[in-house]
């Protein structure tokens, strides 16, 4: 391995400890905060505290009536549909079902990187995203494969399918779409426009469905879910693949699940299980093989 790729390989591991924690706040904070709501005020905090180290973004005006198309389109895939899709899901979808589904979404973005961009898929690369796939599967069925042929599909899951479709396109966009905005400001800017693609969705949902209490457990929800699945696992996202691609980068969605079954463990008091820990295995080989070269 080159030493300029450590870093970003490193980070192969790294970012989704952050962006797992979502899983927490969709345990925890839901209870207390609607689902949009969570979601609209998640985005529209990650913009303010962004907007403060990136003020100068505002005299960019240029820049951002030219990209503001591309913005607006990464704001409501990455911030509007999967912000608020998998909150939607689990109020109607099993945890179960919610990790399957979610674990699609690497294939919707080889696919769509095939057809749309012409990146090619190496044999290695195959084989980690099978290898990352049936150990992401067996953590999800508890190594009882009838399981499996017991599975009830729901409206919850639709929601989840389009949020996996959401990710995968915000991931190959941001990778392919060229930008004069530095990492930070681009955020900025994406978070802003996700924050107003949820607008409409949260006033109706304030209005007609839920209403929102702002007391200090909404606000402790809500900043939590800004700066760690939000801010830092976004950041250090883009980071990663702006080395190693939209495709490679897209297997850390895997690692996703496997660390979500460890804050499983470790904050709402699951077991942990051989399975666990052959499913671990099975993930970071996958991990792995997607590094080798064709």
């Amino acid at each position: 391995m080159r030493k300029k790729d450590f870093l970003p390989y490193t980070l192969l591991f790294i970012h989704p400890i952050f962006m797992a924690s979502n899983l927490i706040v969709a345990r925890g904070g839901v209870e207390h905060v609607p689902p949009i709501s969570l979601a609209f005020w998640r985005w529209f905090f990650v913009f303010l505290l962004l907007a403060l180290f990136n003020y100068k973004i505002f005299s960019k005006k240029i820049i951002l009536f030219k990209e503001y198309k591309k913005l607006l389109f990464l704001g409501i895939m990455g911030c509007g549909v999967c912000g608020a899709f998998p909150f939607i899901a689990g109020q109607t979808t099993t945890v179960i079902n919610m990790g399957i589904i979610y674990t699609s979404s690497p294939i919707f973005i080889i696919l769509i990187s095939y057809f749309f961009f012409k990146e090619k898929m190496s044999f290695f690369k195959f084989i980690g995203l099978l290898s990352c796939f049936i150990g992401v599967l067996i953590i999800i069925i508890k190594g009882e494969y009838s399981t499996l042929i017991s599975l009830k599909f729901t409206n919850g899951d639709l929601w989840m399918l389009g949020a996996s479709i959401g990710w995968a396109l915000y991931s190959i966009f941001l990778f392919n779409w060229n930008s004069s905005l530095n990492v930070f400001e681009r955020l900025t800017a994406v978070s802003f426009f996700g924050a107003l693609s949820l607008l409409p969705f949260y006033l109706f949902e304030q209005n007609f469905i839920a209403n929102t209490l702002f007391d200090a457990k909404f606000l402790f929800w809500v900043l939590f879910a800004a700066i760690s699945p939000g801010i830092i696992a976004f950041i250090l996202y883009t980071y990663t693949q702006k080395y190693l691609g939209a495709t490679t980068t897209g297997f850390t969605l895997y690692l996703y699940t496997v660390y979500g079954a460890f804050y499983g463990i470790l904050f709402f008091g699951e077991t942990l299980e051989i399975f666990h820990i052959y499913g671990t295995l099975l993930v970071f080989l996958g991990v792995y093989l997607v590094r080798k070269k064709a």
